[in-house]
């Protein structure tokens, strides 16, 4: 398992262009994933748990990659919010 705390950068947070992104990221893995924050975790191939999360601009998110695949997934994830989402800021 791996564990890790992650901040979403993108100026609009979370939302649902970017939860859709992270949600077809993660889908993409045979692995367990969930994110939350607070103690709450949520399975984070689900666009509505995501969007459910409300995390803006600057929220640390907890992750947690279960499964034989973990590795290459939390490197997309991580990859995946470094890049804003794909949306440039």
């Amino acid at each position: 398992m791996i564990k890790d705390e992650l901040e979403i950068i993108n100026r609009l947070g979370l939302h649902a262009r970017a939860a859709a992104k992270l949600a077809t990221t993660c889908n993409r893995f045979a692995c367990t994933i969930k994110t939350g924050h607070s103690g709450k975790l949520i399975d984070s191939k689900s666009v509505m748990s995501l969007m459910l999360l409300a995390a803006g601009q600057g929220t640390l998110l907890d992750f947690e990659f279960d499964g034989d695949d973990e590795m290459k997934a939390h490197v997309q994830v991580k990859d995946l919010l470094a890049d804003y989402f794909g949306e440039g800021q």
